[in-house]
């Protein structure tokens, strides 16, 4: 029996791994998925998730409960040895070993890139996997309650402003939100006051939202800014030490809550931990079919697709273009890699992977969105229909589809749950403390600590 080995269970690996279960015969193949993680991220939804538009749980797509006939490791891969068929894991416990196997396919995804600024890891937190979204909201929920008993001052600025630096869609998208939430629950504080919120998004480049033209993404500008933002372009975040943002503009405040979003890096096991032939970006060379090398030099039973693969976009007359790195191309690629790979064992046509773009969508908050398909550009109330009525439908499964529909017909009838169970951060502490609270130097180190 042949051993196909995927590496990353994330939107192109479960989707791989999904398809090769209805494609392949019994018995032909073992399919096994090596990711740290037992569940898929819907990444679209987490912007939702820190708002409370969507549970956390919900945007997670369990691949034991959907993956019936592979083989799930827990771990993640090390090193990735072609010449030898075989790579290297390091499960969650425990010493690495070695797993081998006949076809492998990399679909390992991208990681959050950071850069040595002062005080970014001891302060900042990320927004790529459900666990972050879940905390962002929750330390949101934390401040508003811990300023609402403090004298206004800088102490209660700084608990209630928040820093979101990188202007792509999820930081776009993730500070619309969060914005929104914000707002919201201020009619449930009467201590405070729209005055004592300070959002800031800071984007290096002189724009934001990339994948938009320049006049749509102005308008996101003067949105978020009517609604109270502070949007800094061209700028750079120079320091967040101790909290206290510095950034390139002069300008310097106090943040509790950072959020960075500020790109994507190769993972890696690929950029530095491969016999595979990467670019200059670090990303896996593939060819249109989604084989891992160059038309005059494929390389043997290696397929990839996903954020790490330099998978060429045939939909674009530019050449050398590249496929973007969202989800809309990795679950596409994910489905094309099982159609290949099963045509390929099977002695049937490869297809060279081919997608035009649907346009963009983005939520910028309840009730507000933009979408963009070439000239058409749609804002507001319709957009953000348009893009909960796409997520829906994209998010895979019918059980997961169910679920986020029940959750947002019941805040359409009762609003957003604002209950922070930040707590779940440390489960420990009231069984250690025996309920004796911790004084405020203590709760704010661990707080700091686990940012």
């Amino acid at each position: 029996m042949r051993e196909i080995l995927i590496v990353g269970g994330g939107y192109a690996g479960f989707y791989t791994a999904w398809g090769l279960e209805k494609s392949l015969r019994a018995g032909e193949a073992r399919v096994t998925v090596v990711d740290p993680r037992p569940y898929m991220t819907y990444q679209p939804f987490l912007p939702e998730v820190t708002a409370g538009s969507v549970e956390a749980r919900h945007a997670a797509v369990s691949l034991r409960r959907h993956l019936h006939r592979t083989r799930l490791v827990a771990g993640s891969v090390t090193e990735i040895r072609h010449a030898d068929r075989a790579v290297t894991v390091r499960p969650v416990d425990g010493g690495d070993y070695e797993l081998r196997y006949d076809i492998l396919v990399v679909t390992a995804g991208a990681v959050t890139r950071t850069f040595p600024i002062p005080g970014l890891a001891q302060r900042a937190i990320g927004l790529k996997h459900v666990e972050e979204a879940v905390a962002i909201r929750d330390r949101l929920l934390t401040a508003f309650d811990q300023a609402a008993t403090l004298p206004p001052g800088a102490e209660r600025r700084k608990l209630l402003t928040v820093t979101f630096v990188g202007g792509g869609f999820s930081g776009v998208e993730g500070f619309g939100e969060l914005l929104s939430l914000a707002t919201a629950m201020l009619k449930f504080y009467p201590e405070l006051s729209p005055e004592d919120l300070s959002f800031h998004l800071v984007e290096a480049r002189d724009r934001i939202l990339p994948e938009v033209s320049d006049r749509p993404g102005e308008w996101v500008v003067r949105s978020l800014e009517r609604r109270g933002a502070h949007v800094h372009l061209n700028t750079q975040f120079v320091s967040a030490a101790d909290g206290h943002i510095v950034l390139s503009s002069g300008e310097e405040f106090d943040s509790e809550l950072i959020v960075w979003t500020a790109g994507n890096a190769s993972n890696p096991v690929v950029h530095n931990h491969t016999d595979l032939p990467v670019d200059e970006r670090g990303l896996l060379v593939v060819r249109p079919d989604l084989r891992v090398g160059t038309d005059s030099e494929p390389m043997a039973d290696v397929w990839a697709a996903g954020d790490d693969a330099a998978v060429p976009d045939l939909a674009l007359a530019t050449p050398g273009a590249r496929t973007v790195p969202n989800a809309q191309h990795a679950v596409r690629q994910g489905k094309r890699l099982a159609k290949n790979i099963a045509a390929h064992l099977h002695g049937g046509r490869i297809r060279d992977y081919r997608h035009g773009s649907l346009g963009v969508v983005a939520t910028l908050g309840l009730g507000r969105g933009i979408f963009q398909y070439r000239s058409i550009v749609i804002k507001g109330l319709p957009a953000w229909l348009m893009h909960r009525g796409y997520h829906v439908l994209a998010v895979p499964t019918w059980e997961r589809k169910v679920r986020v529909l029940t959750v947002w017909l019941t805040a359409a009838l009762f609003g957003r749950d604002l209950v922070s169970l930040a707590s779940v951060q440390r489960p420990r502490e009231a069984f250690v403390t025996s309920g004796n609270p911790p004084s405020s130097g203590e709760s704010r180190t661990s707080e700091a600590t686990a940012a």
